[in-house]
């Protein structure tokens, strides 16, 4: 016999007949028993075949499988009976279906008496079968037998292949050739129902040699194991590690939803809907005490056949379910709700809401689950499971998988929810913190842009834009290391000291040395002494259109680009001083020249830094964008972002500030030497009103006359020499400005009654927008703003 070509095994009969009754395949076999040659027989009639002539197929030959005696006719006429075991074979090679008839012509001893059956029975306590070395079926065991639903006395002689025409039969024989062959044991897995059984079965076959005395190979034992428990705890626990780590990927709601639907079709459901409770009606918190009728909003739906998917509801719609529904009592009861077919609840559960049944019945759907979405005690939303393909309604464990992958998916939604709700509150705080418009001054025209991290969230990066006296102005970007809400609690801190600081007039070298001891002392406060608990770094620059210098210190913050009005961008070289909150290290400033229309780049270092590229790379980036023109600041801005930062957003938040300087002309200030004597102010006077009437400003003529005037005096009388008066004005401000090399600086104080003096200082601040005084390396400058718009 040729193991391939079973129909050159002599000890079985076998034809093949298609549906048409005729006779396609002719074994030797088969010539044996009723003595037709194949050459007489194939192409004819099987039923020709019959003893008693009837013509037509044997009784329940409709079915895929048909057992039972048959009284066939010899060629030389005598009749034969027979036992034949046919089954329907599937098309194979693009021929159409056909019918596989066996029957057996060994006169086998009794199982009793066969040594390979007694060896086989004393081995393996499970449902079995024994085949010899030409694969031919030697016994089988009462369990076996109730397994293929046949009598196990006929089908002694028979192959595996005759058995069954399912494709795990043909794989049982090439494993059981293998261990022929070989002698070595052979495990084979199928999924498939057995003979009277509605639902299939995992099993596992043991494919173990049987041997003689001698240790040859004389044939096989295999034996059947039921293990569809361990196979389904097997895909329950892979369904749930699949969820630990495919679920919650992101700190999205929408995606983590998704994330849900996408891990339990097929492995669970048909279809899968999560519908969340709407925060828009609760301020962002789903409600804590639940009433019916429930609003839920679609936040995520998959289904097996995404070209038709059975949803009513898309996502982002909002659906309202009364009390009947099951998502409404699922959430309340707070426990899942199963409603099948089989249980003759479906239909009843779903009459609240016609289109739906009418979709549930066109689908076919006959099982469905509600579980409830909770986490830290609060009700999220409900996961509903479908079935309406898979023919299994839901079971117990069916329901306990649904509910240990619904609870991971709700602590990863209510982790998603809180980073949502926090990161927008951090975003209003950070939106209060920074400015919210940029001054405009007579110095600078600037724009800027703030973006948080794309994951990390708001950090605590700022930027500023600060008017000083004498129509100078203060830029300045700094970056507190860390995110969240802490940052940028921070970050609030820092640049309230900074305005604070600057309002002072110091010098950016020594603003920095101020801002590190803050650092230093709210780092002391953050901890148990714990210094670096807060960082920050920090870039501040002072500029003065009238002298056209600027004034640059930074701390630990990446170095600013300039580009001039007619060269190439280029990279400022300040002294780095070491970053905030590091204590005692001096910083150093800075002092250039920049011609009217150069341009200042300020930005941090999330702008420049990433994974994928280093800062030196970044910057030149920075550069290149900088160098094409721009209609606007604020178009530089949006082509700066554009270029540096991926579409996806970037990975530690950003600030940029470009800022134009401007020059202020020589015609708009005007300047005196003021020699040391009291019966000088009034020519003095006389000069400003000279001056006023130069620039058309003798509306603001009287107030200047007396702020100069009470100036003036005070440096005569209080200050030491030299002594200069300086008139700055643009259209909407004029500024009066008295230096002296004296540095005590003058307090403002209410006069008594019976004071003679002291009543100077408060009139310049009543009669002024406001005032002050500055330190200088020579002494210092008293400075009042006047207001022009407000004078006319």
């Amino acid at each position: 016999m040729s193991p391939d070509n079973p129909f050159d095994d002599a000890a079985t009969a076998r034809v093949v007949i298609d549906d048409t009754g005729t006779l396609r395949e002719w074994s030797e076999g088969a010539h044996l028993l009723l003595g037709h040659p194949a050459a007489e027989v194939v192409g004819g009639p099987a039923a020709a075949l019959l003893a008693d002539g009837a013509h037509g197929a044997p009784p329940g030959i409709e079915a895929d499988q048909w057992s039972g005696t048959l009284a066939l006719r010899h060629r030389d006429g005598h009749t034969v009976p027979a036992w034949v075991l046919a089954h329907r074979r599937p098309p194979r090679d693009g021929s159409p279906d056909s019918w596989l008839a066996v029957a057996s012509l060994e006169a086998a001893p009794a199982p009793a008496d066969d040594p390979l059956v007694r060896a086989a029975l004393a081995q393996s306590p499970c449902a079995m079968m024994i085949f010899d070395d030409r694969l031919l079926l030697r016994g089988v065991n009462d369990a076996m037998a109730r397994l293929l639903g046949l009598p196990r006395e006929r089908l002694r002689g028979l192959r595996a292949t005759d058995i069954s025409g399912r494709p795990q039969t043909g794989e049982l024989e090439r494993h059981m050739r293998q261990v022929l062959e070989t002698g070595r044991r052979s495990d084979m897995q199928a999924h498939l129902r057995a003979v009277g059984e509605s639902r299939a079965h995992a099993w596992n076959a043991r494919i173990a040699p049987l041997t003689d005395p001698d240790g040859r190979v004389t044939g096989v034992c295999v034996s059947v194991h039921d293990v569809t428990e361990q196979h389904l705890a097997r895909e329950r626990l892979q369904l749930v590690n699949e969820a630990s780590v495919r679920i919650g990927s992101t700190l999205d709601v929408a995606r983590t939803a998704q994330e849900l639907a996408d891990v339990c079709v097929p492995a669970l459901a048909d279809f899968v809907t999560v519908d969340l409770l709407d925060p828009r009606e609760n301020g962002g918190e789903p409600a804590t005490v639940l009433e019916p009728p429930v609003s839920l909003r679609r936040t995520a739906h998959r289904s097996v056949t995404p070209d038709r998917p059975p949803a009513v509801a898309e996502t982002g719609d909002l659906d309202v379910y009364p009390a009947a529904s099951p998502q409404a009592e699922s959430l309340i009861s707070g426990r899942t709700i199963v409603a099948s077919e089989a249980a003759g609840d479906l239909e009843r559960r779903l009459e609240w809401d016609p289109v739906r049944l009418r979709k549930v019945r066109e689908l076919g759907v006959h099982s469905v689950m509600s579980v409830p979405l909770q986490a830290r005690g609060t009700t999220l939303g409900v996961a509903v499971f479908t079935r309406f393909r898979r023919p299994y309604p839901f079971t117990h464990d069916d329901v306990l998988l649904a509910e240990e992958v619904s609870a991971r998916a709700a602590v990863c939604v209510d982790n998603a929810r809180r980073y949502s709700r926090e990161r927008e509150a951090t975003l209003t705080l950070q939106r209060s913190l920074l400015p919210r418009w940029l001054p405009p001054t007579a110095a600078v025209e600037a724009a800027s842009r703030y973006l948080p991290a794309a994951r990390a969230g708001v950090g605590g990066d700022w930027f500023d834009v600060i008017p000083l006296s004498g129509m100078r102005v203060a830029v300045v970007v700094g970056d507190v290391v860390g995110h969240g809400i802490q940052a940028s609690a921070t970050m609030g801190r820092l640049r309230t000291a900074v305005r604070t600081l600057a309002d002072i007039d110091l010098t950016p070298e020594e603003l920095l040395t101020h801002l590190d001891d803050l650092v230093v002392r709210l780092s002391e406060e953050s901890g148990d002494g714990g210094a670096g608990e807060v960082g920050a770094s920090c870039l501040y620059a002072v500029y003065d259109p009238v002298s056209r210098q600027c004034a640059l210190a930074r701390a630990g913050h990446p170095a600013p680009v300039l580009v001039p009005p007619d060269g190439p961008p280029r990279l400022l070289d300040l002294p780095s001083g070491p970053p905030l909150g590091v204590g005692g290290l001096p910083f150093e400033s800075t002092e250039l020249e920049l011609r009217e229309g150069s341009v200042l780049a300020l930005y941090t270092d999330g702008l420049v830094e990433s994974r994928d590229r280093d800062a030196d790379t970044g910057q030149a980036l920075l550069r290149e964008a900088l160098a094409a023109p721009a209609d606007s600041l604020d178009v530089a801005c949006d082509r700066v972002l554009r270029t540096l930062l991926p579409s996806g957003g970037a990975a530690d938040d950003v600030a940029l500030l470009l800022a134009r300087t401007r020059g202020l002309p020589a015609g708009q200030v005007a300047t005196w030497d003021i020699p040391a004597d009291p019966s000088l102010v009034a020519p003095v006077r006389k000069q400003v009103l000279d001056q006023l009437s130069t620039w058309g400003l003798l509306d603001a003529s009287f107030t200047a006359e007396l702020v100069v005037s009470e100036l003036v005096t005070n440096a005569i009388r209080y200050g030491a020499p030299p002594i200069r008066l300086r008139l700055i004005h643009d259209a909407a401000t004029l500024i009066c400005e008295v230096s002296d090399t004296s540095h005590t600086a003058p307090h403002l104080r209410r006069a008594r009654t019976w004071d003679e003096g002291g009543r100077g200082l408060l009139l310049v601040a009543q009669l002024t927008q406001r005032w002050g005084s500055r330190h200088t390396a020579e002494g210092k400058t008293i400075w009042a703003e006047l207001g022009l718009l407000d004078e006319e």
